[in-house]
């Protein structure tokens, strides 16, 4: 398995965000890059739509790449998915998760924000966390399919309004008790992608977490001691390729992918 490359998944492309860090500790490290273009966005989907086509897509993306490991570079995907993909699959599979732990270790209020997808943020999987990592903060919940759609405009080359973002962390600071919020986690992978952008609507002192680092280490310790080609591919695979997708390239090479196919 040591030519095996690592595999991520998301519904579009946040899951760069996860990319990025994990190329920075594995350089050597061969990607593919798996969008499921067809089905995107995840987040308005239902739990029965998401959980019938994650593992029998990444059933299909294991057998043609032979990876070493998956990660689902996906909150919604994960928080919905991910037992099922692991009993699946005969590789190792590591999952995405709200940031709530790191956040509420962050929070001097003792209020954070959790902005993801609607079907994110709906989960039981949230409530487990929020009551095990963060019992002594008020945790309030947003999800956004508007901020999905603004990464995948950015990541495509496109200008996005500054005020559609504000619009967006209105959902968060406009609830009650929202002006005490000093952590917000980014809890869809996407949302990272826009970081600048939403620190730039956000008030000051507010302060953004994401599971990008932590998954990245992950993935190291799961690899330790594994060989790895000197000249690593990387590539994207797209469940639709149209015009769309092919539009992504420029930002895919940035991240050193250079080669698109369609599954």
């Amino acid at each position: 398995m040591d030519s095996g490359p690592i595999l991520f998944f998301d519904s579009g492309v946040g899951g760069l965000s996860v990319v990025a860090p994990t190329h920075a500790l594995l350089p050597r490290a061969g990607i593919v890059y798996a969008a499921d273009s067809a089905g995107f966005p995840y987040g308005t989907k239902s739990e029965g739509e998401i959980a019938a086509r994650v593992p029998a897509l990444l059933g299909r993306l294991v057998e043609r790449y032979r990876p070493r490991l998956v990660v689902i570079a996906c909150n919604t995907a994960s928080t919905i998915a991910l037992p099922v993909v692991r009993a699946a699959l005969d590789v190792p599979v590591v999952g995405t998760v709200p940031a709530i732990r790191p956040a509420a270790a962050m929070s001097v209020t003792r209020t954070i924000g959790v902005l993801g997808t609607d079907a994110t943020v709906r989960q039981a999987y949230v409530d487990d966390l929020a009551a095990r990592f963060a019992s002594d903060c008020t945790v309030l919940r947003h999800g956004s399919a508007e901020l999905v759609r603004l990464a995948e405009a950015k990541l495509a080359g496109g200008e996005t309004d500054p005020s559609r973002y504000r619009a967006v962390l209105g959902g968060l600071f406009d609830q009650p008790g929202g002006e005490r919020i000093d952590v917000i986690v980014n809890a869809c992978t996407h949302f990272p992608l826009v970081a600048a952008e939403l620190a730039a609507a956000a008030p000051a002192g507010v302060r953004f977490v994401d599971g990008g680092p932590g998954i990245a280490r992950r993935i190291a310790f799961l690899t330790q001691g594994q060989g790895w080609p000197e000249a690593p591919e990387h590539g994207a695979v797209f469940t639709r390729l149209g015009d769309a997708e092919r539009a992504l390239a420029p930002a895919l090479a940035r991240y050193g992918i250079a080669k698109i196919e369609g599954l």
